[in-house]
């Protein structure tokens, strides 16, 4: 799988749109890298380079520091990822990942899927999960804030206007993607801060180039799947990996079937003869690192 857009762009541009993808067969995209901090970096700056959110940067480099790494220190860039069994319908679709803070944008026609890092309803005004459509796309949107956001900030004396204008208060940005789920939306943001975070009142958030782009890519009609699946199992070059992220802070009771959802793995390749190594299945569950490992151990013999 070949990652299309990244080479000297990271190194010369303050803000890259989507990484893109490949599709041609394999489960896996990307490669991860690892470089070394300059004393000016955080996790925040480095995340719209390379477009990566907080949490995933975080949970890629446990012990760094995410606003002072400090110079030439280490940092693995989770941009390996494997992609949603939803989205590979061979339909153009859009797949949200909530435990992952990423959305993926499956175009088969041309044979690519697109990745952006997102940031996701906090705790109390969590996104919900769901199935969906796009219902249209809206340049300079203007802001109407719920009543029950209205409150919220009421409560901390914060008074906000009935309707919010386009402009640089506007916490929409500049383009918004809307969805059949009523008061929901894909859209930019007035802020740095938030992409890869829980942060909003249940939109989605994304860095400013990447939902111009979204913008610009979907039309109405266009499915939308909703998910929370902090772990996936998928295969590149006849080898399975497995990845896992952290469940989100309301999710941490909930039990998850890793060994099931390698067996559904297993079973969309019966043409191979796999034996799968627990203990590093095991490491990658206690690790939550968010970066796709291989678990399978060979080809075995029938």
């Amino acid at each position: 799988m070949r990652l299309l857009i990244l080479t000297g762009l990271l190194l010369t541009s303050p803000l890259i749109q989507a990484l893109t993808f490949r599709l041609d067969g394999d489960e896996v995209v990307g490669n991860s890298l690892e470089i070394e901090a300059r004393y000016e970096d955080t996790f925040v700056h480095l995340g719209r380079v390379y477009g990566l959110g907080y949490r995933e940067l975080m949970d890629a480099n446990p012990g760094v520091s995410p606003w002072v790494p400090g110079d030439a220190t280490p940092i693995h860039l989770p941009l390996a990822f494997i992609l949603p069994d939803q989205g590979m319908t061979g339909e153009e679709n859009i797949v949200l990942n909530l435990a992952e803070f990423r959305l993926y944008h499956f175009i088969p026609e041309k044979q690519i899927v697109r990745a952006y890092a997102v940031g996701i309803g906090k705790e109390g005004w969590q996104t919900p999960t769901s199935a969906a459509r796009v219902t249209g796309v809206i340049e300079n949107p203007s802001w109407t804030p719920p009543a029950s956001v209205r409150q919220e900030q009421a409560a901390r004396g914060i008074t906000l206007p009935s309707v919010i204008p386009p402009g640089p208060d506007n916490p929409l940005g500049d383009y918004a993607v809307a969805l059949s789920i009523p008061g929901y939306l894909f859209h930019g943001s007035n802020k740095t801060l938030g992409i890869g975070m829980r942060v909003s009142h249940g939109c989605i958030r994304l860095y400013d180039g990447d939902i111009e782009e979204l913008a610009y890519s979907v039309r109405p009609g266009l499915h939308v799947s909703i998910i929370n699946d902090p772990v996936k199992a998928g295969w590149k070059n006849d080898q399975l990996y497995l990845e896992v992220h952290p469940q989100l802070e309301e999710d941490r009771d909930r039990v998850i079937d890793v060994q099931q959802i390698v067996a559904a793995a297993l079973a969309r390749r019966p043409d191979l003869n796999v034996a799968i190594d627990w203990d590093r299945v095991q490491e990658i569950e206690k690790e939550k690192s968010g970066t796709p490992g291989i678990i399978s151990l060979s080809d075995q013999p029938s």
